[in-house]
């Protein structure tokens, strides 16, 4: 594939583009074989480009060149590129300048964006069919948002008519842009609780506020000091029965390229076993991987005690 080709494809998935977060060129899929390292995003008026590991000098050029072209005749007037290879450095704005407050749009939902990150940029836009099973399941209940990040599930809770949901996650900051993020949405925190904490040394908190009826479980796979998905995921999935109401739903996610779904499968089976295993959510075509087995894994299981 050459840079010409990518730009038919990005020509091609632009049609009909609106404000919403669409992505439009997937490399890190493994389809199209030696640009596993791009990814290309429309956020409104910007064209997000995201860099994993660093391509040879020449092709960057080139892309760089061709993208700047596009954007011509797009609706988009500015470029960002982050070098996610690098690590904590700030992105480059490529071209165009960026507002002070950027909002990824998601079925009428905003989410607020930090474009100049050079990692996670507060929105992981993949969790879309995850968030709108979630929103289409509130109406009138009590939600547990584990691992919460900027709290993107509590929103599509909110969305759909949520009781009320408790949000949990270590990071005092992602909290603070969920905060946020639940007022540019006009939603009333009233029932809403942002609990900076580790999850894993958090259970007597979380059972006090008991019984849940929906249960999101999104951890990362690995972060340093706090989780490993190989380690510690069965130690979340012990104790939702004594946090689950009867016909309790749980949304099980990973993300993990080196386990398939029977890793969550067969850790409920052991170790939650009133719950049965559903179904697995479709992921979205735009974010198709050459192995599915390796994509985001969406696990929806019910509480039948």
């Amino acid at each position: 594939m050459l840079v010409e080709d990518i730009k038919t494809l990005i020509e091609q998935n632009s049609q009909n583009l609106n404000s919403e977060f669409k992505r439009l060129f997937h490399g890190r899929g493994g389809l199209y074989e030696n640009w596993k390292f791009l990814t290309i995003d429309s956020i409104d008026d910007i064209l997000s480009v995201a860099f994993y590991f660093e391509p040879p000098k020449k092709l960057e050029e080139e892309l760089l060149l061709m993208l700047k072209n596009f954007i011509q005749n797009s609706r988009h007037n500015t470029i960002i590129l982050q070098r996610r290879y690098i690590g904590k450095t700030v992105s480059e704005v490529i071209l165009g300048t960026l507002k002070n407050e950027v909002y990824a749009l998601e079925n009428s939902l905003k989410f607020k964006l930090n474009l100049l990150s050079n990692q996670n940029n507060g929105y992981f836009p993949d969790m879309k069919k995850g968030r709108k099973f979630i929103k289409n399941i509130s109406k009138e209940k009590q939600v547990l948002n584990l691992f919460s990040y900027t709290c993107g599930f509590s929103l599509a809770a909110l969305a759909g008519g949520a009781k009320s949901v408790v949000n949990m996650d270590m990071s005092k900051n992602a909290l603070n842009t969920g905060r946020v993020n639940h007022q540019r949405n006009n939603f009333d925190t009233k029932n809403v609780n942002f609990y900076p904490h580790n999850i894993l040394k958090s259970f007597g908190r979380l059972k006090r506020e008991a019984p849940f009826d929906i249960i999101i479980i999104d951890p990362p796979t690995f972060q340093k000091g706090s989780f490993e998905a190989t380690k510690d995921y069965n130690k979340i999935i012990k104790k939702l029965e004594g946090l689950a109401s009867k016909d309790c739903t749980v949304l099980a996610c990973l993300n993990s390229p080196d386990l398939d779904e029977s890793f969550i499968i067969n850790i409920f089976k052991e170790f939650a076993p009133s719950f049965t295993f559903e179904k697995r959510l479709d992921n979205l075509e735009e974010f198709q991987n050459i192995d599915e087995s390796r994509s985001l894994k969406n696990l929806i299981f019910k509480n039948l005690k």
